[in-house]
């Protein structure tokens, strides 16, 4: 298994091949399931995000010799990749691939699946993605897992915003809220002189 997190780095005008490659791997020899691992590239970029990917799966899955994507999240989709000293075709498939996956194919062992997470992802909801896809024993798809994940980000910004008012209640929040109370509409309150003091 390969995991390296880090959040983005501060200075964006760094290549993308020099930082580190955030991806995980399913354990080796566990039961196939429908993705194989996680990856979460710093951008939209193919030509500067698969140098990396590649440099690291090639020794471990043999020599990557073709990579498919949806062109749905990719803006620009290369049909070539150099790639150390080599090239890497690169194809796509609108109706027939999952939006949120990299399909990699090897001619000497064969295929990988690959979640891609969003680059505009959060460090914690793309730790949390990382390790749900290579769970052996989930059974959901690419798309799937971001649905669930986008599912709990949700769920948990309306607990942190029900908690924010239960807060706000506990310190008065509401009643600070009330207006002052008055007297009954048309009531005149103050002292009336007394006929006989005056006189």
């Amino acid at each position: 298994m390969i995991a390296t997190m880090l959040d983005k780095p501060a200075v964006d005008d760094r290549a993308s091949s020099s930082l580190p490659l955030r991806l995980m791997l399913a354990p080796a020899g566990t039961a196939s399931s429908l993705i194989d691992g996680a990856w979460w590239p710093y951008s939209r970029d193919l030509t500067a995000e698969l140098p990396a990917l590649t440099a690291v799966l090639d020794p471990l899955w043999g020599r990557i010799t073709r990579v498919t994507v949806n062109p749905t999240f990719w803006p620009v989709v290369p049909r070539k990749v150099p790639v150390h000293g080599r090239v890497v075709r690169v194809g796509w498939f609108k109706a027939e691939q999952d939006p949120h996956k990299l399909l990699l194919l090897s001619y000497t062992v064969g295929r990988w699946d690959l979640l891609v997470i969003p680059p505009e992802t959060s460090a914690a909801t793309a730790a949390r993605l990382m390790t749900t896809a290579t769970d052996p024993s989930r059974l959901l798809t690419a798309s799937g897992l971001i649905q669930e994940a986008d599912f709990f980000r949700i769920a948990a910004e309306a607990d942190w915003d029900s908690d924010r008012e239960r807060v706000w209640d506990s310190e008065g929040g509401h009643e600070a809220r009330r207006p002052p109370s008055r007297s009954p509409a048309g009531a005149v309150t103050g002292q009336v002189p007394n006929p006989a003091e005056g006189m």
